[in-house]
């Protein structure tokens, strides 16, 4: 028996057979440490990601591996928070990741905020989203988009997020499960919470705020800022109600429209910014399964497979897949009553029929000259989100009944006759995608004319596109300060998140939420917090990097 040694991380690529088994997979780990089986105690998976490359499905780990007993991983747990009193210091204009995590970070430093959400609380929320995927009833201020956790909190619950040195994301992923998320989040390496399951989270995140003393207010829509002197000293609210604050935060999300107008107003200037837009692109997942893992489809382990389409179509230009959702459903996504957007979500399951994705290229400057729109007009990008929304509506037929078409049709320049079942609640109609999309149109079909080339299976007959995908990301970048977070025209403005155009998804919204947080905090001379490791998950799973 070797002398005792601090555990040694390992990585490594097995087959699913040695996954499964424990002593197999101990044996293997044991090897890629360099000792004998005998001489390990303990092991201990920190990261894994299905490995199906090269035609092999395998599991790619990275692994602790101890000649002594591993401490328990601690039980993940709220974090302790200070009591708050006096009046709230810090508006945060927005509920969604963004903004109650800005709310947590700086309750943590001691900082009372208001936190104040258009929409409906996530329970009433729940019934609303029914509403319009049942009946076709919207629901304005109380929808896909808007309410309480934001737009991801009804659309999927992803939580892995592309960007790099962006900040602790373990953090985020452990306080997300010290509020109830699944613990296997801190070991995925692509973590999903699932539809389902992540209102409760956010449900309790809100009232340990609250408990802690941040005020959390629902249906107080903010129309307006407050400026004196140069600077921001407040919101108005759309029943005329001032809140005084020295710092609002806006974390408002992507479809909130309005908000640009009441920045401009305010003597803030904003920016068009890179988007894109295109449709959902559903496929049945069973072939989906087929084609990533082969004889192992179906298999436990694995659950449903992912896709990630990338499609160079000249000029520097592809279209690419978004917002994957394996065994998933697309969802009726509008925020206005004449305007189809479709979205889409998984359970935590991913056992639905359907795999569905978007399917998206992007908008510059010839594509908004195209329909006559200013490329200079820095709402230019919003125009055209709106545009092809109401074309999708009329196209549809009313109802929210979104146009359609297989795959194949589409790029052979006709219309559908008939469409497969599609998950969309509202329904399926076959429409003109080239009068929905407009310029867009010919980018995506030369996408998928390439892509059948290679994998038929996403522009064959059986696939369907469903219009559409066009709330991808903020088409308006609010500017702000590397350093102080605040508008540089407007000192007391932090803008965040998605819907000013420096986030992509619950993590990095979450992360810029805390970012801001902090900035807040280092100016006001407060301690800025330091994550308590108790606070869910594996010191390992923080200490080590990822093997993404």
């Amino acid at each position: 028996m070797p002398q005792s040694s601090p555990p040694r991380t390992v990585d490594l690529v097995v087959p699913l057979e040695v996954y499964a088994d424990a002593a197999a997979l101990r044996t293997a780990c044991a090897a890629r440490a360099g000792l004998s089986p005998r001489d390990v105690r303990d092991v201990r998976i920190v990261r894994r990601s299905v490995d199906a490359r090269r035609g092999r499905v395998r599991m790619a780990l990275r692994a602790l591996v101890a000649t002594e007993a591993l401490p328990p991983v601690p039980t993940p747990h709220p974090r302790d928070l200070p009591d708050l009193t006096g009046t709230a210091q810090v508006a945060i204009v927005g509920a969604g990741p963004a903004g109650l995590f800005c709310a947590l970070e700086l309750a943590s430093a001691g900082i009372r905020s208001v936190v104040l959400e258009r929409g409906f609380d996530v329970r009433t929320r729940r019934r609303h989203v029914a509403d319009l995927s049942a009946r076709g009833q919207l629901h304005p201020e109380s929808n896909y988009c808007f309410g309480e956790g934001g737009a991801g909190t009804f659309s999927d619950g992803k939580l892995y997020t592309r960007s790099k040195k962006r900040g602790p994301v373990e953090a985020v992923l452990r306080d997300l499960v010290a509020y109830g998320a699944p613990e296997r989040i801190l070991i995925d390496a692509r973590p999903h919470v699932g539809t389902n399951l992540l209102p409760r989270v956010v449900e309790r995140m809100r009232e340990h705020l609250r408990s802690a003393g941040v005020e959390v207010r629902f249906g107080a829509r903010v129309t307006g800022l407050r400026v004196r002197n140069g600077r921001v000293a407040g919101v108005v609210l759309a029943d005329g109600e001032v809140v005084d604050v020295p710092d609002v935060v806006l974390a408002t999300g992507h479809s909130a429209r309005d908000v640009f107008d009441f920045v401009r107003a305010a003597g803030a200037f904003v920016e068009r910014k890179p988007f894109a837009v295109g449709v959902r692109l559903e496929v049945s997942q069973a072939r989906v399964d087929r084609m990533q893992y082969g004889a192992h489809a179906g298999d436990p382990l694995l659950g449903a497979a992912s896709f990630r389409l990338v499609v160079p179509i000249g000029e520097g230009i592809s279209a690419y897949s978004f917002c994957m959702c394996p065994g998933g459903h697309i969802a009726p996504a509008a925020t206005e009553p004449d305007g189809v957007v479709v979205n889409g979500w998984s359970p935590s399951s991913r056992r639905g029929r359907f795999a569905n994705s978007g399917f998206v290229v992007p908008v510059d400057e010839d594509v908004l000259g195209a329909v006559g729109l200013d490329p200079a007009d820095p709402l230019a990008g919003l125009s055209f989100q709106r545009r092809i929304e109401r074309a999708a509506f009329a196209a549809g037929g009313g109802g929210f009944t979104a146009p359609a078409l297989r795959a194949r049709d589409f790029v052979e320049r006709r219309i559908s006759r008939d469409l497969p079942d599609a998950s969309y609640p509202r329904g399926v109609q076959p429409g003109d995608l080239d009068d929905v999309l407009g310029p867009v149109a010919p980018r995506l079909r030369r996408a998928l004319s390439r892509l059948a080339e290679r994998l038929p299976l996403f522009a064959d007959e059986h696939a369907v596109l469903v219009g559409v995908e066009s709330r991808t990301s903020s088409p308006v970048r609010i500017p702000r300060d590397r350093d102080t977070r605040m508008h540089p025209a407007l000192p007391g403005l932090h803008p965040v998140g998605e819907g000013a155009g420096y986030a992509g998804g619950i993590v990095s919204a979450a992360l810029d939420g805390i970012a801001t947080a902090r900035a807040i905090a280092r100016r006001a001379g407060t301690r800025v917090h330091a994550v308590d490791p108790r606070c869910g998950g594996p010191p390992a799973a923080a200490q080590y990097p990822t093997a993404e």
